[in-house]
């Protein structure tokens, strides 16, 4: 055979190797991380700055007996107060709650669970500790040598234009060659949304913090409305953290919480005390058929269809054609709801299941109305 000839034929085995590659890899700009919304574990909303070691040992191994990894919590994440002081090199330690992070990033994983963490673009932290400010591609390396798998980034202290800091981090993450789920925490500033994707965010805060009370949950949930078309595989819109199981919503107001975070296919991280959960916590928290709302396949996230005084109802689309649909009362005495099938683009007739009941309803022609109890929900699933 001829040089040529014998050139010619390995590059065309080449050529042949790299196609067959790239199609087991997918297209180049196809999400690898965070393909639905992350879901996991914060310390912040019961803990804050009493987290140790020890309580986010207890976490995991509570993730894991309570049935939450089996319903698909996976990320373990450690929010601010973890940071200690930077060396004569400048890295990163933890303090005196934290004696290794290392050890404690390999528990974690030893449960095939997740290992997250949480800095600042900022030289200071919310709570005051040490941020990332200058020290980017250190802590990057650093967090990658201690098996991290999601960093949380709070704008805090920072000062100046947020797209250049919070893609100085991204590209030191890329460097760090560990793959960082990268969560921008900068509360809805700057329609995020619209750049969050370009400087590497899997999802990006749009609104202030949540905390355990009705009405701040309804003022942060309720008000995502127009901001779907920015979310999908890879990258998503963040209302914050769960509270559910926090104690100070009933359990009608938790199954708002959760259902609104579902239909907008929002990143669950719930922010109770696993190792003390009650059972109704627990059943909001794992309903399967809830779950499945935020992590269809389709990755799109669900919209306001109609709004009557406190009365409001959301539909999400979902991969088989079906459409998850929530009838929210946000009223003070318990009311009649009505979704007419024209509106959500299911025909004529249509199939109802009950989403938390775990229940079929039957065919309904038209229209399903259901009485929806005062700070409460109907989720249901409705198939043409």
């Amino acid at each position: 055979m001829k040089r040529k000839q014998i050139f010619w034929l390995a590059g065309f085995v080449l050529l042949l190797s790299v196609s067959a590659a790239a199609s087991l890899l997918g297209p180049a700009d196809e999400p690898q991380l965070a393909r639905t919304p992350p879901m996991g574990w914060n310390s912040w909303n019961h803990f804050e700055c009493q987290v140790t070691d020890a309580i986010v040992r207890a976490q995991a191994d509570a993730m894991v007996s309570s049935g939450m990894k089996a319903a698909g919590y996976t990320y373990v994440n450690i929010d601010d107060c973890w940071q200690g002081e930077r060396d004569a090199s400048g890295v990163i330690h933890p303090n005196k709650n934290f004696p290794d992070m290392k050890a404690l990033g390999d528990y974690i994983h030893s449960k095939d669970l997740k290992f997250g963490i949480y800095s600042s673009p900022g030289p200071k932290t919310c709570a005051g500790y040490e941020g990332s400010f200058g020290h980017e591609e250190r802590d990057a390396k650093t967090y990658a040598s201690w098996g991290v798998d999601y960093l949380k980034y709070d704008w805090c202290s920072a000062k100046g234009e947020q797209i250049p800091a919070y893609k100085k981090m991204q590209e030191a993450l890329a460097r760090a060659g560990r793959p960082i789920v990268y969560s921008l925490c900068q509360y809805g500033r700057e329609r995020v949304w619209a750049w969050g994707a370009s400087v590497g965010g899997n999802l990006w805060r749009t609104t202030g913090d949540i905390t355990d009370n009705f009405d701040r949950m309804v003022v942060i949930g309720f008000q995502q409305n127009g901001l779907e078309r920015f979310a999908g595989p890879g990258h998503w819109n963040d209302p914050d953290m769960l509270e559910v199981g926090n104690g100070k919503m009933s359990d009608d107001e938790y199954r708002v919480h959760m259902s609104q975070w579902c239909i907008l296919a929002a990143p669950l991280l719930s922010g109770n005390d696993l190792s003390k959960m009650t059972p109704a916590t627990l059943a909001i928290l794992t309903n399967p058929e809830v779950i499945a709302v935020d992590q269809d396949a389709a990755g799109i996230q669900g919209h306001r269809v109609s709004e009557e005084g406190p009365l409001q109802v959301w539909m999400k689309p979902l991969a088989d054609g079906s459409r998850a649909v929530g009838l929210f009362n946000l009223g003070t005495s318990n009311m009649t709801m009505t979704v007419y099938f024209r509106e959500i683009g299911v025909g004529e007739s249509a199939t109802v299941r009950d989403l938390w009941a775990r229940k079929d309803l039957g065919t309904f022609k038209d229209s399903f109305t259901a009485t929806v109890p005062r700070h409460g929900v109907v989720f249901v699933k409705v198939k043409g």
